[in-house]
């Protein structure tokens, strides 16, 4: 594979903080931004969609205070999303440079 279409595999498969952020502000509740950055692999970002469905369904009412798990999970996410998007985008970077397709590709 020549630099050029390793180059144009990492532009095709990188990932953006603007957009991992905009996720985050429209569907954070939900893991949006955790889906984007591929972070469905550990489990966590699946009970992050659970637990904030949960909670949104359970706001008629007594449920806000479910609400407060997901809303500090959101917040600290927030100041993760930039070294999320860093490590994607390293991972790529290195796995192109070794040879790899990416496993974005692979589906």
């Amino acid at each position: 594979m020549s630099d050029a279409d390793r180059l144009m595999q990492y532009d095709a498969n990188k990932k953006s903080v603007l957009v991992a952020y905009l996720f985050w502000f429209f569907l954070g509740l939900l893991g949006a931004h955790r889906f984007y950055l591929g972070l469905n692999q550990s489990g966590t970002t699946i009970l992050m969609l659970i637990v904030g469905s949960f909670a949104i369904a359970a706001m008629s009412g007594t449920g806000l205070f479910l609400l407060l798990i997901p809303v500090i999970w959101v917040l600290v996410d927030a100041i993760l999303i930039p070294s999320l998007v860093q490590q994607h985008n390293a991972a790529l970077a290195s796995s192109l440079e070794a040879g790899k397709t990416p496993a974005v590709l692979d589906d």
